[in-house]
């Protein structure tokens, strides 16, 4: 398939949300040598679960069908700019090519138009602030940080690492 057809797929899978109560319009594929080998669609609303965005749903589809968690040489088209999750899952199993529709502006006037009918559906950073908040270090972060247990677990590590490393 060309990269015009791929992504014409992601867009009917977005299609899809119109009718389906808790998707959002956010579809996307993985395709590997021109054939796709995961699709996804965003239904973190239905699903009650913030990480089922498009794209992560497109990523565990085609790590489940071809069973293993490296996707290199895939590329992924998406219906929308993915947001810091879904760019950060593409490099942990790396996605080589990103090809997306609508930018941040388009979203950001979407979930506008949501969060107007529907408080709950706001959004607690837009994607610029999420960008900049998940690229500092854990304690310069709004969230607050604390660390616990550190050394029952690097020595849980060490010894994993001995057996399995």
């Amino acid at each position: 398939m060309t990269p015009d057809q791929l992504m014409d797929r992601a867009i009917e899978i977005a299609r899809t949300a119109l009718d389906e109560p808790g998707a959002l319009p956010y579809g996307a594929v993985v395709a590997q040598n021109g054939e796709i080998v995961g699709e996804g669609l965003n239904r973190a609303m239905g699903l009650s679960d913030p990480t089922s965005h498009g794209e992560v749903e497109a990523i565990r589809d085609a790590c489940r069908k071809l069973g293993t968690t490296d996707l290199a040489g895939a590329e992924m088209y998406t219906t929308a700019e993915p947001c810091s999750m879904c760019v950060a899952t593409m490099y942990l199993c790396g996605i080589e090519k990103l090809y997306f529709a609508a930018g941040p502006d388009d979203s950001a006037a979407l979930m506008g138009k949501l969060a107007a009918k529907n408080p709950s559906a706001k959004r607690r950073f837009s994607m610029a602030e999420l960008r900049a908040e998940v690229g500092l270090p854990a304690d310069e972060r709004q969230m607050p940080v604390d660390r616990l247990g550190v050394a029952a677990v690097q020595a849980l590590f060490r010894e994993f690492g001995n057996r399995h490393g």
